[in-house]
């Protein structure tokens, strides 16, 4: 089977295995074919030795959790994420992989109407203890919310699908911190309905470049001499935004790429515009979600913000190795997504913190499933400065 994937860069693995280490996949099973040295080895035979798409081959490639820690370790800048991501698209318009049914989940996530209807209906599930636990929604969900409104046009605030219909609250705190910082902030909301993250990591890339598009089309540059940024608070997204110009390989993605921020690494390059706060008295143990770690790799910048406003920071003690939330992987590999997750936990109960920073929401609800007492730095640093 032809992948589509670009045989120079198929080719740039030289099989060292530096990578080992820092998959979580292969930290758990120990097994070849679970570390990314072993998933290119059979990319490699599928490609160019037509060898057969088993079950073992399919699961290998399906248990990825894409977290790309072996992106930053690798000495060839191989570009793993870009492969896996190459490889579950070919799979999946081949029928091979991604079922109806996985793709019929994925629909309301780029329809705001359906997804605040399934969202409440959700929530009235929740309250009647009806929810299944391998769906790890330990918060409550909400039954209403209030819609962010525009405070200006100096920034987008992308506002997205899953995080503003189950954690809006997090939008608004981050919302306040950047007016404070003087900013004023339009939220996405309808104009932007999904990035298209989730979708990528299950090979449905034709639907991403699709809100892609959507996106560019309706998120305008503004008429100043600098570009309108975008700014984002959920480390997944960014990381798929960031990505837009090597997904639709036009210059006009690329410049829209370039206009995207996660809050954390935009507010680290203004931190003289933040006033002062109290600084919160909590012991705080920052999560670097994968997204912000390995694929922006802009995670120093939530110490930077984070620092001033609370007593303490602790770091763990695990090199970031991904906690297991993986987008939609904890639901879908669930035993694989505990067992990587009971290792982050350790480095966790080790600290000893009080909360858990976490600046994506599947991280944050990931662990607090196993007990973790997780925040947003956002709504640590709002509450400093507003409370």
């Amino acid at each position: 089977m032809d992948l589509k994937l670009d045989d120079d860069m198929l080719n740039q693995c030289v099989q060292c295995g530096l990578c080992l280490p820092h998959c979580p996949t292969f930290r758990v099973t120990g097994d070849e074919a679970m570390s990314p040295r072993g998933r290119i080895k059979l990319m490699r035979e599928v490609q160019l030795f037509d060898a057969p798409v088993t079950d073992e081959v399919l699961d290998s490639f399906t248990s990825c959790v894409q977290c790309r820690g072996c992106e930053p370790a690798c000495p060839s800048g191989v570009q793993y994420g870009h492969l896996m991501e190459r490889t579950r698209e070919t799979l999946a318009d081949e029928g091979t992989m991604t079922p109806a049914w996985q793709r019929l989940a994925f629909k309301p996530l780029s329809n705001p109407t359906m997804l605040q209807a399934g969202s409440k209906a959700l929530a009235v599930a929740q309250r009647l203890k009806l929810l299944p636990g391998r769906l790890g929604i330990t918060q409550e969900l909400p039954l209403t919310q209030e819609k962010l409104t525009s405070s200006g046009d100096d920034v987008y605030f992308f506002t997205g699908c899953v995080m503003d219909a189950w954690q809006r609250d997090v939008h608004a705190a981050g919302k306040r911190v950047l007016e404070a910082a003087g900013f004023g902030v339009t939220p996405t909301n309808e104009l932007a309905p999904c990035c298209g993250a989730l979708q990528a990591h299950a090979g449905l890339a034709g639907d991403t470049r699709s809100l892609a598009e959507t996106m560019m089309a309706n998120l305008d540059a503004g008429t100043g001499t600098q570009p309108r940024p975008i700014i984002v608070d959920s480390a997944g997204c960014g990381a798929a935004m960031k990505d837009y110009g090597h997904l639709l390989g036009t210059p006009e993605a690329e410049t829209f790429s370039r206009r995207v921020f996660d809050i954390q690494e935009f507010l680290a390059l203004h931190m003289d515009r933040l006033p002062e706060g109290t600084p919160v008295d909590v012991r705080v143990a920052i999560q670097d979600p994968c997204h912000l770690r390995h694929v922006q790799r802009v995670h120093e910048a939530t110490r930077t913000v984070l620092r001033p406003y609370v007593r303490e920071i602790v770091e763990l003690d695990d090199e970031g190795l991904c906690c297991g939330a993986g987008g939609a992987y904890s639901v879908l590999e669930p035993e694989l997504a505990g067992q990587i997750r009971d290792r982050k936990m350790g480095a966790i109960d080790r600290a000893a913190p009080d909360l858990v920073a976490s600046a994506n929401p599947g991280c944050s609800m990931h662990l607090g499933a196993a007990g973790a007492s997780t925040v947003h730095p956002m709504q640590l640093v709002d509450q400093a400065i507003n409370e």
